[in-house]
């Protein structure tokens, strides 16, 4: 059964009720989270600042995965046993990339299908979908043209975050699902998907788009 998280963002207030169910399943599992970046973060500043958010909320952090080198077999274990893995915002396309080179992308996928809890912002909630087709839309594409996107496949939709951040989005996405036989939840920010053993709740504003329609989906529960 799958366990995962799946945020628009994680920078406004309005978050707290997609964290607040979020630390309601750490308590079942431990505090310790891992993290692996979309690019390199050299500097771990953007490291940091998802200690600091996760800090507040009474988790830890506290393991880095560089996809950009090699890992021996201790690191990716220590990568693996962590309680949850949290998958970062950033370009999704490059993300993919980096998880097809590195070869982790079947190795979470796996993990996932054991009942391992994924976290995923933006781009890391994206990749746990079928396919990263709507991400074209951030660079003005055309989803239905994307023909290397297949991801890590855990969910039965595709998710699009940051709704509200143009008024085109929805348009292009009920234009998309007329040729895809997929849902798609698109999400605004502050909002989220959370799924516990196979079981999904929409926490928030959040749309189903099937097939040229809209259907609202605010405290809405499917099973994945």
């Amino acid at each position: 059964m799958i366990n995962a998280v799946l945020y628009s963002d994680q920078i406004i207030p309005a978050n707290d009720k997609v964290d607040d169910r979020l630390v309601e399943m750490m308590k079942r599992r431990g505090p310790r989270i891992g993290y692996v970046p979309s690019g390199p973060d050299s500097n771990f500043k953007f490291y940091a600042e998802r200690q600091a958010y996760y800090a507040r909320r009474g988790l830890a952090l506290d393991v880095f995965y560089d996809l950009d080198r090699e890992h021996s077999e201790p690191e990716i274990d220590a990568l693996l046993t962590c309680d949850a893995i949290h998958l970062s915002g950033g370009n999704t396309a490059a993300f993919l990339a980096r998880l097809k080179r590195a070869g982790m992308l079947e190795i979470l996928r796996d993990w996932a299908l054991e009942g391992g809890l994924l976290i995923g912002t933006s781009a890391g909630a994206i990749l746990m979908t079928p396919t990263i087709a709507v991400d074209a839309l951030f660079s003005g594409s055309r989803p239905e043209d994307v023909r290397e996107g297949k991801a890590l496949d855990l969910v039965p939709f595709e998710f699009f975050p940051h709704l509200q951040a143009r008024q085109s989005f929805l348009r292009d996405l009920l234009a998309y699902s007329m040729h895809n036989s997929r849902p798609i939840i698109a999400c605004p920010d502050g909002d989220g998907i959370v799924i516990s053993e196979g079981l999904a709740e929409c926490v928030g504003d959040l749309l189903r788009i099937s097939a040229g329609t809209v259907e609202p989906l605010a405290g809405g529960h499917f099973r994945c």
